[in-house]
C-alpha cells in the first residue's frame, strides 16, 4: 500500500494529534448551530509584495461569537489575512466587511478589533494596572444625549472615561485573566504566561467585537502552553465576543476552535469543524497537516470498492469515475491489529518498529504484496518486530477523495527550434516548433528530476512540500518565479531544501497554442 506516515516520525517534526482532542469540541458544534450573524466578511481578497502573491482570492464569513482558527504552515498567509482583518495592512485587492460595512481602507484605531501578538509588547514602565488602563486613558465615551447644533447638525458629545470607570474596568479584565492581585506589580517580575495575560486583558478591557490572537502562546512552554488553551476556551465561552485565532499548531486549533480554517500557499484547503476537519480531511495536505495520517494512492474500482496497490477493499464511497485515480486517507487509530488468521484480516503485514506511547502502541510496519510499503498503526495491542500480523479498518474509514492534480501543466514560448522557454528557463525538446510559438507544456509528476545542486538543474527551485506515499514522496517545488512543479521522487527532501529542476526532451508535451486563445 502506497502510504504517507502523516507524523513524520522519522524526524519526529510533528507531534501526534488524536481524536481526544475532539472530545471538547461537542458543545461547540451545537453551539455552532444557533450562531448565524455574520460579523467579518472577506471577499475576494489578494495581498502582493513585490508582485509575490501571499494570499490568493481568499473569501472567508466569520460568524458573532464563533472561535476561528487560521490553521496552516509559515508561510501560508495566515498572519497577513490576520493583519487585513485589524488593519495593520491592506489588501492588494477585494472587500473586508465588518458588520455589514466596507472597512478596507479603514484604519486600525477605528475599528473594534484589537490583536494579542505573540510577543506581548508590554510597556516596562508601567505595572500591570497601567498597561492595562493605557488604551482606557485615551477613550471617550458619548455624554448624554445627542443634540441638534445651530446648523441643524446632530452632534454627540463625548467624555474621557473617569478613574473609577478605568479601574472598574481594568480590575473586571484582571479578574477575568486570573490576576486579580497581580496590578500593583511590575511586568518584568511576571512569568511569560502571566504577561500574556497581560497582554490578553488589555486587548479585552476595551470591549472589542473581534479579538484577533497571532499566535499568542508562541513563546510559552509545553505546560503552560495546555494551561493557557484552557483558560482561553474559558475566556471565549465568558465573554461571548469573536476570537480570530493564529496558530501553526494543529494540537491547539483542535482544542479550542468552534472553525478552523486550513491555509496553505495563500489559499483556503478547507473550512469546517475539529472533527470535520480532522476525519473528513478535503485533501492530502489537509490530511498530512491536521494529525498523523496514513495516506494511500489507489483507484476507485466501482462504487464502494477500492484498490491500494493490488489490495481490494469495501469503502462507503461512490460517484466516482470507474478506475479512477484517488487519495486514500487512513487515521493510524482506526486500524486494529489482528491475527493473520482472522477472518476480519485484510492485509498481512511485517512489523518494523513498536513504540509505547503512553495510551496505545505505534506500530510501523510492511505490507506483504506485489508492492511492499509502510503504515503506521495506533493500537493498543504489543507486538514484536518481525512478527506477521494481519491489519483491519472498517469501510468508512477509508476517507475518498480526489487527486488535486495528475501533471504539471504551464505555458511557455518557444525559444528556438527545439528549445522551449519554461519559468524563465530553457528547456530542450524534441520539437519542429518555430521560434515565438505560444505553447502548452504537459509533463507528468515522475518525468521531473530534482538535483541537490541547483546548478545542475535547468532551473533553480525551493521544496515547500513533501509528501510520503509509502514507495515514493510527492514534492512541490516552487521556482524563484513563483511557479510550481508537482514531483514524485524515490528521495526524502526536506522543506526548504535548494534544488535544480531537470526534465528529459522527450518528457516535455507541447501543445501549440492557438492565437484566438492567447
Amino acid at each position: 500500500m502506497d502510504v504517507k506516515i502523516g507524523c513524520k516520525s522519522r524526524s519526529g517534526d510533528k507531534a501526534p494529534v488524536r481524536k481526544k482532542f475532539l472530545t471538547d469540541n461537542l458543545y461547540k458544534e451545537k453551539k455552532m448551530a444557533t450562531t448565524s450573524d455574520k460579523i467579518i466578511e472577506i471577499k475576494n481578497v489578494c495581498k502582493s509584495y513585490d508582485d509575490k502573491p501571499v494570499v490568493k482570492n481568499l473569501s472567508l464569513t466569520i460568524k458573532r461569537g464563533e472561535f476561528v482558527t487560521l490553521l496552516g504552515p509559515s508561510g501560508c498567509g495566515k498572519t497577513t489575512t490576520l493583519r487585513m482583518i485589524a488593519g495593520f495592512e491592506q489588501p492588494t485587492s477585494g472587500t473586508i466587511l465588518f458588520n455589514g460595512q466596507d472597512i478596507t481602507q479603514l484604519p486600525p484605531h477605528k475599528r473594534n478589533i484589537n490583536t494579542v501578538f505573540q510577543k506581548y509588547a508590554l510597556f516596562p514602565h508601567l505595572n500591570v494596572f497601567g498597561n492595562i488602563a493605557f488604551g482606557l486613558k485615551l477613550k471617550t465615551v458619548p455624554d448624554g444625549e445627542p443634540y441638534v447644533d445651530k446648523k441643524g447638525n446632530t452632534v454627540q458629545k463625548m467624555r474621557n472615561l473617569t478613574k473609577a470607570e478605568i479601574a472598574e474596568k481594568v480590575n473586571n479584565a484582571l479578574k477575568m485573566v486570573d490576576l486579580e492581585d497581580y496590578g500593583h506589580r511590575s511586568v518584568n517580575s511576571l512569568s511569560g504566561g502571566q504577561q500574556q495575560r497581560v497582554a490578553i486583558a488589555r486587548a479585552i478591557v476595551n470591549e472589542p467585537q473581534v479579538l484577533l490572537l497571532d499566535e499568542p502562546l508562541g513563546a510559552l512552554d509545553l505546560k503552560m502552553r495546555k494551561d493557557m488553551q484552557l483558560e482561553l476556551m474559558q475566556m471565549h465561552k465568558q465573554l461571548g465576543i469573536t476570537f480570530v485565532y493564529v496558530t501553526h499548531d494543529q494540537e491547539e486549533a483542535l482544542t479550542m476552535s468552534d472553525t478552523i480554517v486550513v491555509m496553505k500557499d495563500g489559499v483556503i484547503q478547507q473550512i469546517g469543524t475539529p472533527t470535520k476537519v480532522y476525519d473528513e480531511p478535503a485533501n492530502a495536505f489537509v490530511a498530512d497537516f491536521i494529525g498523523e495520517s496514513n495516506i494511500f494512492s489507489g483507484t476507485m474500482i466501482k462504487d464502494f470498492c477500492v484498490d491500494i496497490s493490488g489490495h481490494k477493499f469495501e469503502c462507503v464511497d461512490k460517484g466516482f469515475k470507474y478506475n479512477e485515480p484517488i487519495d486514500v486517507i487512513i487515521r493510524p487509530e482506526d486500524i486494529k491489529i489482528v491475527p493473520t488468521d482472522d477472518k476480519q484480516c485484510l492485509v498481512e503485514a511485517e512489523v518494523l518498529t513498536c513504540v509505547f506511547k503512553g495510551d496505545h502502541y505505534q506500530v510501523t510496519a510492511l505490507t506483504f504484496g506485489d508492492e511492499r510499503n509502510e503504515i503506521v498503526i495506533h493500537d493498543n495491542v504489543q507486538v514484536n518486530v518481525g512478527d506477521r500480523i494481519g491489519l483491519y479498518i472498517k469501510p468508512f474509514d477509508f476517507h475518498i477523495m480526489h487527486k488535486a492534480r495528475l501533471i504539471n501543466t504551464l505555458e511557455g514560448e518557444m525559444y528556438d527550434k527545439g528549445v522551449v522557454e519554461l519559468c524563465e528557463g530553457r528547456f530542450p525538446v524534441d520539437s519542429d516548433l518555430p521560434e515565438g510559438t505560444k505553447v502548452k507544456a504537459i509533463i507528468d509528476f515522475d518525468d521531473v528530476e530534482l538535483t541537490d545542486d541547483e546548478n545542475d538543474g535547468i532551473i533553480g527551485a525551493t521544496i515547500i512540500s513533501t509528501i510520503y506515499k509509502g514507495s515514493y514522496y510527492q514534492c512541490i517545488v516552487r521556482t524563484d518565479t513563483y511557479y510550481d512543479f508537482f514531483v514524485d521522487s524515490d528521495y526524502e527532501w526536506l522543506i526548504g531544501d535548494r534544488v535544480g529542476i531537470k526534465i528529459a526532451p522527450d518528457k516535455i508535451l507541447l501543445e501549440e497554442i492557438p492565437d484566438n486563445e492567447e
